[in-house]
Formats: structure tokens, C-alpha cells, sequence
């Protein structure tokens, strides 16, 4: 019989825990356009979680459209709209203002989206959309305060240059944020990754890059930065990156990332189904965890129901993930590990994210089946 996750071990304040959901099986087969997506996207794997840095071709990425190719010499970004003085800059100019380098981990808001039942019709995401690199770049409030922003803008509209049709409508890839969200310390525009220029399907030669937030915000291949004095309603903004339970419900908008941890898969997985293989005795569980509220102030480990306490290394940044580990006396047999976190906000992993029309946010506890051998 599967292991059940019980209350053992737990800190009183928490919510009773429902048993372990294991991820289900979706009714209906991945179409061959998720299969398209899939490959044209790229998930981190699980074991890259044991770097502090995901290394070089191993951060997730998400293209809604075509990756442009874009000339750096003739590349410009404007910022424009309800502002006393309009700026064109250069990547050279950009390049000369003040630099700032910021360790961020970003998240796809899709994550985990195909472990729910029913599995919402995107990018098949499973749990590796995500990623953490060192980002340099130059703060954009400087910029704001030198283009000088109307006292009537609300909101900064960021535009890249990728342009496409989803569920109907054309249109350039294109975000908001509100002008305190904009004026943030943190805010960047990026134009290197991990001491290199952006690679072209990272946004080169500039992005924006908002930590904290789900990677939807941070825009890529930017090309203009335009005050509003309205709300701005892009498709991207507006109709898909809401928690809706159906097509009617407005729904409310994704935002900052919710609280994750997840674990290094431990001994050797089988080929096609990822089930682990572990020798007994002493085995160190690690992994990593992050919030986009606050910073992670708890991990959890579960073996077969009983939770204990990790411990966690030190963050390597405000807005970076940190590590944490675990020591496991393996013995043979089937065994459920599970991994959850709790950030200062007080927000902890939910065994089980409620659904929701798009497949948002879906950071519920990871559940890692293993298989030990030996004795």
C-alpha cells in the first residue's frame, strides 16, 4: 500500500495534512501541439538543483512566439508615453550607466501545470520550469526619474519585440507593472547572464527583469517602456496569466511567486518512468527552496507521513533560492518522500493546489517515490 503523509513531527500552527496526492494521470493524451510546445520550451531537471547557479543551458525556458533576431548596434529602447523628457537609448548607453548584479530565481507561472487533473491545454509543464542565475544589468528607476514620469501615470507597459496569435489575438508580447511596482530598488534591465551577454532565447540584448515576480513579468527583447495613464488591459496582461476557474470568472492576476521547495531525486532513476532507485543506509536529501513573498523560513521533510525539520544553508541573495538538506537512514523497501516549505509571509506548500483554468501557481508538495535495495 502507497505510504501516507500524516501529521507527525508538524509545527502546531499548520493545517492538519490531507494525504499525499500523487500526481495523477491526465485523462486525456498530451496533443501534438503541447508535444511542440514541449520541445520548443525547456525545463531545468531536477538534478541541477544541486548548484547554487543552474549552469549554462540548464535554466528553463519559456518563448511564447518566435525568438527575433536582433542586431545590437541598431537595437533601441525607447521610454516614452506620459513623460516630460523621452529617452532613446542604446545598448552602449545602457551599458555605461550604473551596473548592478542580482542572483534571482525565476519561475515559470505554469509550473506543475500537467499535474493537474484536468491538465489545462498550455506548455506541459511538469515541475522544472525554473531557474536561478546572476543577472547584470542597470536599475530602471534612475531611468524613470530621468525620463520624469507624469504624476498621472499608473502603470509602465514593457513591450518586446516577439509578436504573435494566441487563443485569437495578435498582438506584441507586452506587460504591465504599476509605477511604484516599476520604481522598485531591484527592477533591472538585464543585459548579461551569469557574466555573459543574454543568450538570444533569454531576451539579448536586453530584458527586463523584475525579481520575485513570476517569469511572465520579466519581458524579453525589449524595445519600449511607455508611461500609461490608464490600466493597461494587453492580452498578456488581462486575459492570460489570471487564476480563473472557468472561461467567465475574471479571475485575479499572477503576481509574485508562490512559496516551492523541491528535492534532488536521489540514487538512480529507471529510464522511462523516473522512479528512483536508492542503495540503503545513510543518504543526504537536498534541495532547494524559494518564495517571491517574503524568504523561505521553513523546510519539511517527509518520510512515509512523519515530518521533520531540514536544515537550510544561508540565501545567496533577497531574491535568490536557498538550499537545504536532510540525513535519511535508508532501509530497503518502497518508501514516499516529500518536501515542503514555509516562507516569513507564513504561506506553506498545500499538499494540493486547488485548480484553475490555465494550470497557475500550482506549487503543491512534491512527492518523490523511491525504491531501496539492499540491507
Amino acid at each position: 500500500m502507497r505510504a501516507k503523509i500524516t501529521a507527525q513531527h508538524r509545527p502546531q500552527h499548520h493545517t492538519p495534512p490531507a494525504p499525499v496526492p500523487v500526481p495523477p494521470t491526465p485523462a486525456a493524451p498530451v496533443s501534438r501541439d503541447e508535444l511542440i510546445l514541449g520541445l520548443r520550451n525547456h525545463e531545468a531537471p531536477l538534478e541541477s538543483l544541486r548548484w547554487p547557479v543552474t549552469p549554462p543551458g540548464m535554466h528553463y525556458v519559456l518563448t511564447h512566439f518566435d525568438v527575433p533576431e536582433i542586431d545590437p548596434v541598431s537595437w533601441r529602447l525607447t521610454i516614452g508615453g506620459a513623460v516630460e523628457h523621452p529617452l532613446t537609448l542604446t545598448l552602449s548607453d545602457l551599458q555605461r550607466k550604473p551596473r548592478r548584479t542580482l542572483t534571482v530565481t525565476l519561475e515559470c507561472a505554469g509550473n506543475g501545470r500537467s499535474r493537474l487533473d484536468p491538465r489545462p491545454v498550455s506548455q506541459p509543464w511538469d515541475l522544472g520550469g525554473f531557474g536561478t542565475a546572476e543577472w547584470i544589468g542597470t536599475p530602471l528607476a534612475p531611468l524613470l526619474a530621468e525620463a520624469g514620469l507624469s504624476p498621472d501615470a499608473v502603470d509602465l507597459v514593457f513591450a518586446g519585440e516577439d509578436r504573435g496569435v494566441q487563443e485569437g489575438v495578435e498582438h506584441q508580447y507586452a506587460r504591465s507593472l504599476t509605477v511604484a511596482e516599476a520604481m522598485a530598488d531591484d527592477v533591472l534591465l538585464a543585459y548579461e547572464m551569469d557574466g555573459r551577454p543574454l543568450p538570444p532565447q533569454h531576451g539579448f540584448p536586453v530584458r527586463l527583469l523584475v525579481p520575485g515576480w513570476y517569469g511572465m513579468a520579466s519581458v524579453k527583447w525589449l524595445r519600449s517602456i511607455t508611461a500609461s495613464t490608464e490600466p493597461f488591459a494587453g492580452y498578456q496582461q488581462a486575459v492570460a496569466y489570471r487564476y480563473q476557474q472557468d472561461a467567465d470568472d475574471d479571475g485575479t492576476p499572477v503576481s509574485r511567486i508562490r512559496v516551492r521547495s523541491l528535492m534532488v531525486p536521489p540514487g538512480i532513476p529507471d529510464f522511462l518512468t523516473r522512479r528512483r532507485i536508492v542503495d540503503a543506509g545513510p543518504t543526504m536529501l537536498r534541495g532547494r527552496a524559494w518564495s517571491g513573498d517574503g524568504h523561505v523560513a521553513r523546510v519539511e521533510v517527509a518520510v512515509d507521513g512523519a515530518w521533520a525539520e531540514a536544515h537550510l544553508d544561508a540565501a545567496d541573495g533577497a531574491f535568490a533560492w536557498v538550499g537545504w538538506s536532510f540525513p535519511w537512514v535508508a532501509t530497503p523497501g518502497a518508501h514516499t518522500l516529500a518536501v515542503r516549505a514555509t516562507d516569513s509571509s507564513g504561506a506553506v506548500q498545500p499538499l494540493e493546489t486547488p485548480w484553475n483554468l490555465r494550470g497557475m501557481g500550482n506549487n503543491a508538495v512534491q512527492v518523490v517515490e523511491v525504491e531501496v535495495r539492499g540491507g
